[in-house]
């Protein structure tokens, strides 16, 4: 290696060392994330205290995340879109008012309607947040840190399904499903200070900018994540979103609590594997974490009775389910290229599409086949998508191993 090219990484390597990420404004970002997440599945462990709030049952409650979904599906690509020319933090800030503002009606409201439309403008928010935080995270570093910055940005998502969804869970049991929206509010108040003190702000996005969404949607790659997104997410949420139910019928009405602490902790993992692994072995990262999935839909389908099965089919669940997000949003980014925040603009809308159609699949499923049905629900909606990876994933395979031979053959020459 030339001087010149010593010294250029040796000054490269100095300035990424010198640089540090901005902390506060980052878990700022998670911390709205937290507060996204933790709103939106907040009454899938509270379903029984909610329908007897409301005066309806548990099916109809269920239609409380189904309406906070549908609101995110709906805002996510037009919002997005409309609101690209807007400064950064007031828009951020109109989101984090919005969740105050919703929640403090989810928890004063009396009337299932009223309850209803507050949910599904807590969820048009929650579309907007979920198109702008990742470019906003990246904005707020130089060009060495853009990934860091990213994660930490996501880092409220997983902390929100391992120990926020199982503390409100209890909490909510303790001391009441309305007090833990009033605590979510209360959050959020503390979020606005947090983001005028600690966020900057940055101007919108130029139109000459903005990238066609009929052509991302055709790039190749693009509607297969979408495809796998849909099921896989369906799929999840016809049984996540009734767990109590579900739970009620084999013995472990209470221990609703504990089961999600179990799949938050076992998600986090399987985000740090993922994060690990995902460089090297995607697809076949996605074929693994699918087959597991229906490996845990096929133990809870036929050890319901058995809690220690149901603890350990939820754990491989969690852990499988985990980085999914992580594999899709990796996988339309590869596939998208340059026009990668178009493409996650669509991954969220079909994301949340997949919530609301998971909610109302099982809420008919609930009141026609009973809870017995949902894990083979499960195993019908993931077995396309498994499939479909087992063909790409063969492919995968024999170029990965091709592609070793070729380096030992020109290593040995």
């Amino acid at each position: 290696m030339s001087p010149n090219l010593t010294s250029a990484a040796q000054s490269a390597a100095s300035g990424v060392s010198s640089v540090r990420l901005p902390w506060a404004g980052l878990l700022a970002l998670a911390m709205a994330g937290f507060i996204c997440i933790l709103t939106e599945t907040l009454p899938v462990g509270l379903l029984p205290q909610i329908g007897g709030g409301l005066g309806v049952s548990e099916a109809a409650a269920g239609q409380l995340v189904t309406s906070y979904a549908i609101g995110s599906l709906l805002a996510a690509i037009p919002l997005t879109t409309a609101t690209r020319g807007w400064r950064r933090r007031p828009l951020l800030l109109l989101c984090i008012i919005g969740f105050l503002v919703f929640n403090s009606v989810t928890a004063l409201s009396s009337s299932y309607m009223l309850t209803l439309i507050a949910r599904f403008l807590a969820g048009v928010s929650a579309g907007v947040l979920w198109g702008m935080t990742a470019g906003y995270a990246r904005r707020m570093v130089p060009d060495v840190l853009k990934g860091r910055a990213v994660a930490v940005a996501m880092v409220g998502t997983p902390l929100a399904l391992a120990l926020g969804v199982p503390a409100g869970t209890f909490l909510g049991v303790l001391v009441g499903w309305r007090s833990i929206f009033v605590i979510m509010s209360l959050l959020a108040v503390l979020l606005v200070v947090w983001v005028l003190w600690k966020i900057p702000d940055f101007p919108g996005q130029a139109a000459a900018q903005r990238l066609p969404l009929h052509k991302v949607f055709i790039l190749p790659g693009v509607r297969p994540v979408l495809i796998v997104v849909l099921a896989w997410v369906l799929s999840h949420n016809i049984l996540y979103t009734y767990i109590a139910p579900y739970l009620a019928r084999t013995g472990l009405a209470r221990r609703v609590d504990m089961v999600l602490l179990i799949f938050g902790v076992t998600s986090v993992a399987g985000i740090w594997i993922i994060g690990l692994l995902i460089d090297r072995i995607q697809r076949l990262l996605v074929l693994i974490s699918l087959a597991a999935f229906a490996l845990a839909s096929l133990l809870l389908g036929i050890g319901s009775s058995q809690p220690v099965v149901v603890y350990a089919a939820v754990a491989v669940w969690g852990l499988t389910f985990g980085g999914a997000a992580t594999l899709l949003q990796t996988a339309i980014a590869d596939a998208a290229g340059e026009s990668a925040d178009t493409a996650q603009s669509m991954l969220v809308t079909a994301w949340n599409l997949a919530i609301g159609g998971g909610g109302i699949i099982g809420a008919v499923l609930l009141e026609t086949l009973g809870v017995r049905s949902f894990p083979w629900a499960l195993l019908m909606a993931a077995a396309p998508c498994t499939a479909r990876c087992v063909a790409g994933t063969r492919i995968r395979i024999s170029l990965y191993f091709f592609e070793r031979r070729n380096e030992k053959f020109m290593i040995n020459r």
